[in-house]
């Protein structure tokens, strides 16, 4: 999500509506937006599983902030700053990828789960094809996907609001992101897997972005990072 607060809140909102038995976040807690410390204490209060993402490793100090450019550095570095001891202890223990319930779980892919985009045929067919469970979700693109394989062909793409996955067998899916979709759609994204029905079924929700960059304006975040959450891009 992002260190985006509002985004998360508006999210669990959501589900709790209807709560699911688990909730699963696939990484990147942090990163980007002004409420790191918030975000952290509300996943690890609330979601069975966290992978990390290459922001949580990157702020935790694992990965050099040389890695990365421009803004996403300056981000970094100033959530660094702000963190809590309780916010780091929490990022400590995560790691980019875990299985739960015969899923896959990678932050980025089963080649590289920490850096790599799942954003093209190839891509999806090489997870697929290492995964060691047919289904397997992904995130770090911040894009939502349905991708499915079946008689060597891929098939699906672009997962908008509500897309529904029936059975999906052996397949790839994207959530999206909660705090900074870069799909078009500026609306906090996510996914819910009915094992019992063997659905998956991807939702979006309004929250208040306005608030957010109001949070990032204050903490003196590079424009770039407030302006586009506005545009989902």
């Amino acid at each position: 999500m992002h260190s985006n607060l509002a985004a998360l809140e508006a999210v669990l909102a959501a589900i709790d509506a209807d709560p699911p038995d688990e909730i699963w976040c696939l990484g990147d807690v942090v990163g980007y937006g002004p409420r790191p410390n918030e975000c952290c204490e509300i996943v690890e209060s609330r979601a069975k599983v966290c992978l990390g993402g290459n922001h949580d490793l990157a702020v935790r100090g694992t990965i050099d902030l040389d890695e990365f450019r421009g803004d996403a550095a300056v981000a970094a570095r100033w959530t660094r700053d702000v963190l809590t001891d309780g916010a780091r202890a929490f990022l400590e223990r995560l790691e980019p990828q875990d299985e739960r319930d015969g899923v896959a779980l990678y932050h980025g892919s089963a080649r590289d789960p920490v850096w790599e985009y799942v954003l093209s045929d190839e891509a999806a067919a090489a997870t697929l094809a290492i995964s060691p469970l047919p289904l397997v979700l992904v995130g770090h693109s911040h894009v939502a996907l349905e991708v499915t394989w079946g008689d060597d062909l891929l098939t699906g793409g672009l997962a908008p609001d509500g897309t529904t996955v029936e059975a999906p067998g052996r397949a790839l899916l994207n959530p999206g992101s909660v705090g900074q979709p870069r799909d078009g759609d500026p609306r906090a994204s996510f996914a819910i897997w009915d094992q019992d029905r063997e659905r998956v079924e991807f939702y979006r929700v309004e929250y208040d972005i306005e608030a957010t960059q109001r949070k990032m304006r204050d903490a003196e975040l590079p424009p770039y990072l407030i302006d586009r959450l506005a545009h989902g891009r």
